[in-house]
């Protein structure tokens, strides 16, 4: 029997995750190692319970004594907190969902490839912070990654049978997010509740945003050229507002390979759930004479500026990629609180670099996870303080 864990499983990954592990049989056709949540208890509960996992783990610890009693009676064992999620990682598993939000993911996924299964990565932020780290570790145990953002898998399926030196271009497309209409001078003003209303996709509420502000894309364009070996050059961003072609293949005899589908997560979970075959998925069918017109449009770098930033980070390197995402997280963080405006986020993260940058990049990509972890650090205080100076200026 297949041995899975999901980590991050109460998430919109997670739970699309959940549905086909459901789907396929459940406790009847895997063997569930572990699952971990981060503060919905009971949803995880419910889930351990499902698939009778051996260990259930909630991030936060203050969480247990409520994950304990909701797990009483059914075998699964309930821990807390990060060391925990990290030791669960330390148990092994042929297939492990990596759907942790942020740089916390990082530790599990490197645990995890250990054991020389496959790690189906929803967690771009191991790849932008932790690259070659990533590729090093998963090639020294003999261990496969298989992408699960839309866009990567999209990539990933285009290339079947394909030589990557043959690779002329490879284009991500991007819905442009909620406010992707809006006037550029309105973006300032733009509120939580204006930029979570995402037109195609149910996500998460830090992705949702994370896509308003192209930042999430920013990010997947990093995640290419660390998962696909391509120069920056090759990689392109373009808006597509219907979400329907989830990427681009360009070759060298002017060729392009398309992959469409409808803006569902449970298709990229399932193609790595199953590969290399392809299962029957509970996926809606595309009527492309209903949809008569797919339309694009080249992004405005002043409404979106975390694609400038993140063409200075692939070519700085080295540390560049935690120092960008760390920054980014406290800047989001910032936003959801209320202490600093929509388009003020890009301020705080292009501030941090130039401060942490001439101290903390590395001129190669040799890096330790002390390395990234130092970077994470001080780029989250560097962040911090930028934030609050952002706050004061606009509460004078």
């Amino acid at each position: 029997m297949r041995s899975i864990s999901i980590f991050g499983a109460t998430g919109s990954v997670g739970e699309s995750t959940f549905d086909l592990i459901t789907r396929a049989g459940g406790a009847e056709a895997f063997r569930t190692v572990a699952v971990t949540g981060a503060r919905n208890v009971a949803r995880l509960a419910e889930m351990a319970r499902s698939l009778r996992a051996e260990v259930a783990v909630c991030a936060d610890e203050s969480c247990l004594p409520d994950l304990r009693a909701a797990l009483a009676g059914s075998g699964v064992a309930a821990a807390a907190g990060d060391g925990a999620i990290a030791e669960a990682a330390d148990r092994p598993a042929d297939w492990v969902m990596s759907a942790i939000v942020g740089a916390a993911g990082l530790v599990p996924g490197l645990r995890a490839l250990r054991h020389g299964g496959t790690l189906a990565l929803a967690n771009k932020e191991s790849l932008v912070t932790a690259g070659p780290l990533l590729m090093a570790t998963a090639a020294a145990h003999g261990a496969r990654i298989l992408p699960v953002d839309s866009e990567h898998s999209a990539i990933f399926q285009a290339l079947v049978g394909e030589d990557i030196a043959c690779v002329e271009r490879i284009i991500l497309t991007a819905s442009g997010g909620a406010l992707r209409d809006w006037p550029l001078e309105a973006l300032a003003q733009a509120t939580v509740k204006e930029a979570l209303a995402h037109p195609n996709w149910a996500m998460g509420q830090r992705i949702t945003i994370d896509s308003a502000s192209m930042f999430n894309k920013a990010l997947e364009v990093i995640e290419t050229r660390e998962f696909f070996g391509v120069s920056p050059d090759q990689i392109e961003v373009i808006i597509h507002p219907e979400s329907l072609i989830h990427s681009l293949v360009g070759y060298q005899d002017g060729a392009m390979m398309a992959h469409l589908g409808a803006p569902d997560m449970r298709h990229a979970i399932g193609y790595a759930l199953n590969w290399p075959e392809r299962a029957p998925l509970p996926i809606a069918r595309l009527d492309l004479a209903q949809i008569a017109t797919l339309s694009f449009r080249a992004p405005d770098l002043a409404r979106y500026p975390a694609l400038r930033l993140c063409r200075e980070v692939m070519a700085a390197r080295g540390l560049a990629g935690a120092v960008f995402n760390a920054a980014k997280e406290i800047a989001l963080d910032r936003f959801l609180d209320g202490g600093i405006g929509f388009m003020d986020m890009a301020g705080v993260v292009e501030d941090t670099l130039a401060r942490v940058m001439p101290e903390m990049c590395l001129e190669s990509d040799v890096m330790t996870l002390e390395d990234i972890q130092g970077a994470d650090h001080l780029a989250r205080v560097r962040a911090g303080e930028a934030a609050h100076l952002l706050a004061q200026r606009r509460a004078t």
